[in-house]
């Protein structure tokens, strides 16, 4: 075989590392950062695993068990939503629930929208007004009802004092079950409303101004130009309050509890509150987390209705 001639002689590899190209230097970077960004987030996620998502599995589990939180717990099975159903408390609290929401949704939902206008037109005092309107949000919620507790004293109550001088009343509003759910909706509309006021200030001032002057060319007068102008620029946020209101009606408890504690005659009891009463005036830890977990179930559904209302109309 012919030696290989100089000419011939394959060139010598390189030894020095060959450097790294753009794109591969932006992986490296973007990696570094992704893996930093989930080494700030580890501790907020245990926080919320712990407090947020282990009660749920817990009581989940729970629900399947009959235990006094003390002595080892026992496997129980379905036995805990049989009983659950078989109680006809629940039926009353489930139906209290349904009719809070309604008065809510017929009273509360339509008020701050209507405030909200008014407040719309007002020249002076804006400010002044929008303070008032939300102070009852920042006062808090035991304060605010035992304050209304005095208001709906049937000896010396405010509301029944000033209606007397009309001659009205005087009115059984907490102790008749025919009007003290309407008293705790009341309530409710007055301490939860300043929320949804500013929202709809803040989405009124988004209106253009050309719609409105259009409008009142056309020779629409106030009424119409609400109905034709106002109301649809504000359907979106309509919507989403709408059904934020309806998960937090769904959830009452706090009003029912120190108001009228259920009564009179279970007429307020509401499933939160029935939910209270199995775990801590009975011991029935077992039904209370059987009773928790489908109230998870029917929060679960309407929190994916408003996340899909919300991605639809951000869309829209």
């Amino acid at each position: 075989m012919a030696l290989l001639t100089p000419s011939r002689r394959p060139a010598a590899v390189s030894k020095e590392p060959v450097p790294r190209t753009l794109p591969q230097r932006r992986r490296g970077t973007g990696a570094r950062k992704q893996f930093t960004a989930w080494l700030f987030l580890v501790p907020a996620l245990l926080v919320f695993g712990l407090f947020a998502w282990w009660p749920i599995v817990r009581s989940l589990l729970l629900s399947f068990q009959k235990t006094n939180l003390v002595e080892p717990a026992v496997w129980v099975g379905l036995d805990n939503f049989r009983t659950l159903f078989d109680d006809p408390l629940l039926g009353t609290a489930i139906g209290n629930t349904l009719f809070f929401v309604a008065l809510g949704l017929l009273i509360g939902f339509p008020a701050p929208l209507v405030l909200a206008a008014i407040m719309s037109t007002a020249r002076r005092g804006a400010g002044v007004y929008r303070f008032l309107v939300y102070l009852p949000v920042v006062i808090p919620p035991v304060v605010a009802i035992l304050l209304w507790k005095w208001f709906y004293d049937p000896g010396s109550g405010l509301f029944n004092n000033v209606l007397g001088k009309v001659g009205l009343g005087p009115y059984s509003w907490l102790e008749s079950s025919d009007s003290a759910m309407l008293s705790l909706v009341l309530e409710a509309t007055w301490a939860g409303m300043g929320g949804a006021v500013l929202i709809y200030l803040a989405a009124m001032v988004g209106i253009p101004g050309e719609l409105y002057e259009a409008a009142e060319m056309d020779g629409a007068g106030i009424w119409r130009r609400i109905w034709h102008v106002m109301l649809p620029q504000l359907r979106s946020v309509i919507g989403l309050l709408l059904l934020v209101q309806l998960i937090n009606t769904v959830q009452v408890f706090t009003e029912p509890y120190v108001f009228t504690g259920g009564g009179p005659e279970n007429s307020t009891l509401t499933v939160l509150l029935l939910i209270f009463r199995y775990a801590f005036q009975d011991g029935a830890y077992g039904q209370a987390a059987a009773l928790s977990f489908l109230m998870v179930l029917v929060l679960a559904l309407l929190s994916a209705v408003y996340l899909r209302a919300t991605r639809s109309w951000s869309t829209s």
